[in-house]
């Protein structure tokens, strides 16, 4: 095998679940102005997240995402419900969860609810931090794709 067949050379499908507008508009511009090959289609809150997973009703059509970015405060239908339904539900479940906190209290109080997300990032404070933390989600997503390969694909090597 290749080198170039290790690495993704399709840009990965984002879902950010992020109620508040100006987070949301900075994803997009920072996505935009990196020139980040990725989409990244963006949701206010929980009950459209899993109609975009599950694509139904408006997002019938839109690709089911390669990676879940979701903020924990939600309204409606919370985040925590959000990535319990995900995790829960054995079609949807290998979608990684990155849950985005604002401090370690928010990944203590996720993980206070009982269940896991694949990794947990503290958003950024400032808009020029962005970039930066947007790179980091591709670093965590090429992380996970090369261990999917490296890994045999039965149950032996689970720790």
């Amino acid at each position: 095998m290749s080198t170039d067949e290790e690495q993704p050379d399709e840009p990965i499908d984002i879902l950010l679940v992020e109620p508040n507008p100006g987070d949301s508009r900075l994803f997009e511009e920072n996505f935009r102005d990196g020139k980040l090959v990725n989409t990244v289609d963006i949701v206010p809150d929980g009950e459209e997240a899993l109609d975009f997973v599950h694509q139904r009703n408006e997002y019938a059509d839109r690709p089911c995402p390669d990676i879940v970015l979701l903020e924990p405060q939600l309204p409606g239908k919370s985040g925590i419900e959000v990535l319990s339904e995900l995790k829960n539900d054995p079609g949807l479940s290998d979608i990684p969860v990155i849950v985005l906190t604002s401090s370690d209290a928010g990944e203590r109080i996720v993980q206070s609810h009982g269940i896991e997300a694949d990794s947990y990032m503290q958003k950024p404070l400032e808009p020029g931090d962005f970039v930066d933390f947007v790179r980091s989600i591709e670093e965590f997503w090429v992380a996970i794709v090369q261990k999917s390969t490296e890994q045999p694909l039965n149950d032996s090597n689970r720790n």
